[in-house]
């Protein structure tokens, strides 16, 4: 069987501030359905980076006083270092105000686009946050401030250049409504849906110079304007496959991953939506490109009752949690505890219990359990037995190892980790209830008890096999979600 190519992103953050624990969550479940797609043998290519253009940095740069280069390559380095202590396990990682793949790529987007008569000029003037980098209507500000960065938006007034979105606003709510762009969970393409359905007006996809700072890629043959910012970082996705290649033909990383049969999926946090499963989609069908196959939403983790966000100064370090309680304890609260629709409030507290009751007391527990076990009474070889000797009890274990696989793959598939991570831990509950049953250590002194008889004996090497076996399991369904734990079980 021919391996199926999976490209799986999280959006690119911006580098106005080191990261916080709500990229954290993205980045893990990007990490863990790349993982998951290697174990069971398809083609993954695992891409990241960050968005170095926005007028976000420019300012986070002003307000430190320090070049905006300097600024954007510090915190691009902290996004690049969470490799480490987040157990990333990512194939490229692109950054746009420094990577000579993404100029190029952008510039032949623009071009693309424009040949198809999507691009013009005009003037226009709106409310912008630049938090958000985008414009809103009256109607969209909540008490006349952004809704997610609740400060009042700036009027700007200039000339730029439009993208007609509108052209696009039929054939998105076909794509989106039949499912060949799917959105996960239901409720988002729902409010994609709905926001389609309200009527696409264009959007603007540059900026001035001036107001830019100078900073950003220039719009092709009109170097005044600068390409916005969610455009410009939109286009990551193609440009880290070489869209932008010059040698003639198409670059063999653009072939395989995105023109080529297979899953191109978007990891995103539901703030950036609308970027992602309308803006992005008109612009690829404007140049005459595939689309994304999958868009998965993640809800927002909240500290103190408020949204974890960079531009507020809510935030939790990521970094400083792995250091203190480990990769693997942070990683399974992210996947374990956070909620698929909701916010989640993200307390130390918390952490700690997910961690003492689950890795330790279960996976743990279980797991040093078996070993002592074999240690004990098979002097550390592990038996081998034949299921119909491991009796009627053990059904409900095996079963449960045959069925987390399949368990697994439907609940990665819509972006429900939490109940991924539960069709995993059912391996614990069922293989702790059957060590209660079963009793191995009653086994072993009735097979001491009575060594002519020999049954107990086979009972429990039957036992300590499943048991094993179970373990065995465990550690591979565990491994994309836990690396380091599910290498230490295996």
């Amino acid at each position: 069987m021919t391996a199926t190519p999976f490209y799986v992103t999280p959006s690119i953050p911006y580098v106005n501030a080191r990261p916080h624990l709500g990229f954290a969550l993205e980045i893990v479940q990007a990490d863990v359905l790349a993982r998951h797609h290697r174990l069971r043998g398809d083609q993954v290519r695992f891409q990241t980076g960050t968005d170095d253009n926005s007028l976000t940095n420019v300012r986070a740069a002003e307000a430190e006083g320090v070049p905006v280069q300097r600024l954007v390559d510090r915190n691009a380095e902290a996004f690049r270092a969470l490799r480490g202590p987040l157990s990333l396990s990512f194939d490229d990682f692109i950054r746009t105000s420094s990577d000579p793949r993404h100029r190029a790529g952008i510039e032949r987007l623009w071009r693309a686009c424009a040949a198809a008569g999507d691009l013009y000029r005009k003037h226009y003037q709106g409310l912008y946050c630049v938090g958000c980098e985008q414009f809103y209507t009256q109607a969209e500000l909540r008490g006349g401030r952004c809704p997610d960065h609740d400060v009042e938006p700036e009027l700007v007034a200039e000339e730029n250049w439009f993208f007609r979105l509108s052209r696009y606003q039929e054939r998105l709510h076909e794509l989106i409504g039949g499912g060949e762009l799917r959105i996960e969970p239901a409720a988002r393409r729902n409010e994609v849906l709905g926001f389609v359905a309200g009527g696409l007006g264009d959007f603007s996809v540059s900026r001035s110079r001036t107001r830019a700072r100078g900073w950003g890629i220039a719009v092709p043959d009109d170097p005044d304007q600068v390409i916005y910012v969610w455009w410009d970082a939109l286009g990551n996705y193609l440009t880290a496959l070489d869209y932008g290649d010059q040698n003639g033909g198409e670059a063999e990383a653009y072939r395989r991953w995105w023109r080529g049969a297979g899953r191109r999926v978007h990891v995103i946090g539901k703030n950036i939506l609308r970027f992602h499963a309308v803006f992005w989609p008109a612009i690829l069908l404007s140049a005459g490109e595939p689309l994304p196959t999958d868009i998965l939403v993640h809800d927002f983790l909240t500290a103190n009752g408020r949204r974890l966000s960079k531009s507020s100064g809510n935030v939790v370090d990521p970094v400083a949690l792995t250091e203190r309680y480990g990769s693997d304890a942070l990683r399974w609260w992210l996947l374990r505890e956070v909620q698929r629709v909701g916010e989640t409030g993200f307390t130390v507290a918390r952490l700690t219990a997910r961690a003492d009751e689950d890795l330790a007391g279960g996976f743990g527990n279980l797991v040093n359990r078996v070993v002592a076990l074999v240690h004990r009474y098979r002097d550390g070889r592990v038996p081998t037995a034949t299921v119909a000797e491991a009796g009627p009890a053990a059904g409900r274990l095996l079963r449960a190892c045959r069925h987390v696989p399949a368990r697994v793959d439907e609940a990665l598939a819509v972006g429900d980790f939490r109940r991924a991570t539960g069709a995993v831990w059912a391996i614990v509950a069922e293989a702790n209830r059957y060590a209660e049953t079963v009793r191995p250590w009653e086994l072993a002194r009735a097979e001491h008890a009575e060594p002519g008889d020999g049954s107990a004996g086979r009972r429990l090497d039957a036992a300590l096999a499943v048991l094993v076996g179970a373990c065995r399991t465990l550690a591979a369904e565990l491994s994309p979600f836990l690396p380091a734990a599910a290498a230490t079980i295996a």
